[in-house]
């Protein structure tokens, strides 16, 4: 990699392998210390060390158009702590714990049919699932030739390039009960559908009612689209780690949702309780 364009800068407190590898994106891998990963269809590398992260790809131009908001480098997330905090006291633990993580602005279409296929699914196969559709529909990423992982040498699969895989299709990659909701997301998203910009925009609410019109997309899946791919950070999802962490450990914590951080707050939680879970010792 050395003889690639490499971009150094100071993060203070951000972790790029917790934000990177905690299951807000499934295209990142780890390496002998190096994170490998694809996004906006470009292929790069990344090391921390301490407060320091180097990118390995991108000259500056490219990191400060693209790189800075994908990793939300200039938000005070020092001040949300203290604010999510101020609102949940019990939380501190967590954010002490997990407060490295920064919420990734993903791609809204990547994100939406990401977060369709992690259903009732585990990090790894999520990535598995993934990669064989990048292989498979995805156009090769600038710099992809340069990855020792095959799915990271392409970008995700626009809407038009999975609009005519058939159900079977998806199924037999890997996608189960959700493909047919693969099928449909597809379809609707190529023929203009689904107002992404709009939904960006639109009061949370009705940003929240439009993606549960869409097949496949309960509360939970329209949380995380809406905080990972519109940049919506008062979403809060809920999954089976978040939940058991609210009936225990953070009864109070839902105080938290519908506060401006909520999902900020969500992240610091389920990092903590995967690695602290009720009842172990």
């Amino acid at each position: 990699m050395k003889e690639m364009p490499s971009v150094t800068v100071e993060v203070g407190g951000f972790s790029a392998e917790a934000t990177l590898m905690g299951g807000q994106s499934f295209r990142w891998t780890q390496r002998n210390g190096v994170l490998c990963g694809t996004a906006f269809g470009r292929y790069v590398e990344m090391r921390q060390e301490g407060g320091l992260l180097t990118l390995w790809g991108p000259d500056r131009e490219e990191f400060d158009r693209l790189w800075r908001g994908y990793l939300d480098l200039d938000r005070d997330y020092e001040a949300i702590r203290r604010e999510v905090t101020g609102i949940e006291p019990r939380l501190g633990e967590c954010a002490d714990y997990a407060g490295g993580i920064h919420i990734l602005a993903q791609e809204p279409w990547e994100a939406l049919c990401s977060f369709v296929i992690s259903q009732n699914n585990n990090i790894p196969r999520i990535r598995g699932i993934v990669g064989r559709l990048c292989r498979r529909y995805g156009t090769p990423a600038l710099r992809g030739e340069r990855a020792a992982d095959e799915a990271e040498q392409y970008a995700f699969p626009t809407p038009e390039a999975l609009a005519d895989v058939s159900e079977q299709t998806f199924r037999e990659m890997g996608c189960g009960y959700r493909a047919a909701y693969l099928t449909e997301l597809s379809r609707a998203a190529a023929e203009g559908r689904i107002p992404f910009d709009a939904i960006k925009k639109a009061p949370i609410d009705e940003a929240r009612r439009r993606l549960r019109q869409l097949k496949g997309v309960g509360p939970k899946v329209a949380e995380c689209a809406l905080l990972y791919g519109f940049g919506r950070l008062e979403c809060f999802p809920v999954d089976v780690w978040v939940r058991r962490a609210l009936e225990t450990e953070f009864t109070g914590g839902t105080a938290l949702i519908g506060s401006e951080f909520a999902g900020v707050a969500q992240q610091y939680i389920f990092e903590y309780i995967r690695q602290h879970p009720p009842g172990r010792n």
